[in-house]
């Protein structure tokens, strides 16, 4: 796959689970559809590694990513799929988008990275401001638990990004299949025990929506996604990269609404207007690198 198809293919991706994870708990408990995702994906993941012939590490440093990756998949995962009964599916996209700022936040502690500038400072309050905004409006956001919804979303996203930035911190350089296979497979058991504690038991009718939607996000979420994420981290810049987390909760709000007919109150896209702000000022150095480098890109071919 080119990069450019690559690339279009994680906006797609990341902008459609929102939604596919609501649709995959109709009919079932949100713990059996995502022990089922997971099951689905580690499958998936082997019979690519076989055929591919990746091969999968088991040096040290790959041990400790599958059990980092996986504790935190199960972690973040478990708190997506229960806070999503709650809220719009588009506010999972607009939280997780997110990540960046608490990544920045996490790899200044763990990994002593360079001290936060004003400018990203500066995005972060912008950030808060608009999850202060859209916590105002609980109604907007999808009912009564919406606000129990979203503090589960933002527990997801603080542990998928600690898991991210420990993940940096171990430095394996194990092929970008090999960690995913690894991490499903740690994560899956966690999560079957989850199933077997809150529910136990297979639905006996599940609508085929809620179906197409686990099989979708077993495959496509959960495998393809990750791989080609990776694959686009190594070969496309950072600041292209970033561009997703400004796109997808826009495209995901939008989905929400005309296919499963969510409304969003005015104060919602206030807060994520707030959002996307912040995360812009946060990466505007990279921004502003990344069209440098095209307006340059331009010249040379026109010369």
């Amino acid at each position: 796959m080119s990069i450019p198809a690559a690339y279009l293919t994680v906006i797609l991706i990341w902008s459609t689970t929102p939604l596919a994870i609501k649709w995959s708990t109709q009919g079932g408990s949100f713990s059996f559809a995502v022990a089922s995702r997971m099951a689905i994906g580690l499958v998936v993941a082997g019979l690519v590694i076989a055929i591919w012939r990746v091969g999968l590490p088991l040096h040290r440093r790959a041990r400790m990513s599958y059990l980092v990756g996986g504790l935190s998949l199960f972690g973040a995962m478990t708190l997506t799929y229960w806070g999503a009964q709650y809220i719009h599916s588009g506010l999972v996209s607009v939280l997780f988008g997110l990540s960046p700022l608490v990544t920045g936040v996490l790899a200044l502690l763990w990994l002593k990275e360079e001290a936060l500038a004003p400018r990203k400072l500066l995005g972060m309050m912008f950030g808060l401001a608009g999850l202060a905004v859209i916590f105002g409006d609980a109604g907007a956001m999808g009912g009564a638990h919406a606000v129990a919804g979203v503090a589960a979303l933002l527990g997801a996203v603080l542990v998928y990004s600690s898991g991210m930035v420990w993940i940096k911190r171990i430095g394996d350089d194990s092929p970008p299949l090999a960690t995913t296979a690894g991490t499903l497979a740690v994560s899956l058991p966690l999560f079957g025990l989850v199933w077997w504690q809150t529910d136990g038991h297979v639905p006996t009718a599940i609508p085929v929506r809620a179906e197409i939607a686990i099989v979708y996000l077993g495959v496509f979420g959960s495998v393809l996604g990750f791989a080609l994420y990776y694959y686009v981290i190594k070969h496309m810049e950072a600041a292209k990269v970033s561009l997703i987390t400004l796109v997808t909760p826009v495209i995901a709000l939008l989905l929400g609404s005309a296919l499963d007919g969510e409304e969003v109150g005015m104060r919602v896209w206030l807060g994520v207007a707030l959002i996307g702000l912040g995360l812009t000022i946060h990466q505007w150095h990279s921004l502003v690198s990344l069209a440098s480098q095209e307006q340059a890109d331009r010249v040379a071919g026109g010369s």
